[in-house]
């Protein structure tokens, strides 16, 4: 019998820090803290809702060549807040990412809110392709044990600098430098086991011994590895895509396959942001897929 279809569910970030301000003609127009940030956005392709004068008000507006033009007094680097973690904003010209997607912001408080209990132990969470760690601090601010694994190691250095300045520096962290699927066969073969598992996979990618990543070969094998890898009642799984080819009833079956022998709940769904201009249109990002346990 084919399994019930989950409703799909859209999540937005009402984060204060962060608001998106408008979108259109292929950009979007941002407000991390206090700077306004112009970047390219590929799923805008409507006409913005704000006339071009309030779009010239940004202090930084990203190129296509990886390059920031920035107003004079616009800082590089500053710091954002998220309960009761601190997080470093970077513009780079390696880039057109902050460091910080705003739009996660309910997959964290969804980490946040599932709090580890039950005779002081600490349930461990696998955090895979955890980038600048925001997820990895969510969960260790939650009580956690993280294992947080990344390919890049300037990532994992943002992500342990946002560690300092949240004042986390004792948690329970396990910062890897490594390709996900050779981590989690390691670990299956030491018999190392998890509580839940997050995993946000790129498109295509390079470990860091130049291992290739392609998301439509490898993310079977992964997930069938990552299920070895967790204890046999999990509290849940998060996987989250930006592969504009993908869909979220795909990650949901990829879920419950996955999962299919283990008494859960799977939902599955879109994360966009709202933008605040009158008339603005919602903006989809990221496809995601939830199983959690019974």
């Amino acid at each position: 019998m084919q399994p019930p279809l989950p409703q799909i569910k859209i999540l937005t970030s009402d984060w204060p820090e962060y608001a998106l301000l408008d979108t259109g003609r292929r950009r979007k127009l941002e407000r991390f803290g206090s700077q306004i940030i112009i970047r390219e956005e590929p799923k805008a392709w409507w006409e913005p809702a704000l006339p071009d004068a309030d779009w010239a008000h940004a202090h930084a507006v990203h190129e296509q060549d990886d390059h920031w033009q920035m107003s004079p007094a616009t800082p590089r680097e500053w710091t954002m807040r998220w309960r009761e973690l601190t997080l470093q904003a970077k513009l780079t010209d390696a880039s057109k990412h902050l460091g910080i997607f705003p739009e996660q912001s309910p997959h964290w408080e969804f980490i946040h809110s599932a709090r580890s209990g039950g005779k002081g132990e600490k349930l461990k969470l696998l955090n895979l392709f955890g980038y600048t760690g925001v997820a990895t601090l969510a969960a260790a601010a939650a009580g956690f044990a993280v294992t947080h694994v990344d390919a890049s190691k300037p990532a994992i250095t943002w992500a342990r600098h946002n560690q300092k300045l949240s004042g986390l520096d004792d948690a329970p962290i396990r910062w890897i430098l490594d390709d996900a699927v050779k981590f989690v066969r390691r670990e299956v073969r030491r018999g190392v086991r998890y509580d839940a598992l997050a995993l946000d996979p790129p498109s295509f990618g390079r470990g860091p011994d130049g291992e290739i990543w392609k998301v439509e070969i490898g993310l079977p094998e992964l997930l069938a590895l990552c299920r070895e890898a967790l204890v046999e009642h999990p509290r849940f799984v998060l996987l989250t895509m930006y592969n504009l080819e993908a869909s979220s009833i795909m990650l949901g079956n990829l879920l419950e396959q996955m999962m299919r022998v283990t008494p859960g709940k799977i939902t599955i769904g879109e994360l966009a942001l709202a933008a605040t201009a009158p008339g603005a249109r919602l903006l989809p990002l990221s496809l995601w897929a939830r199983w959690e346990g019974k």
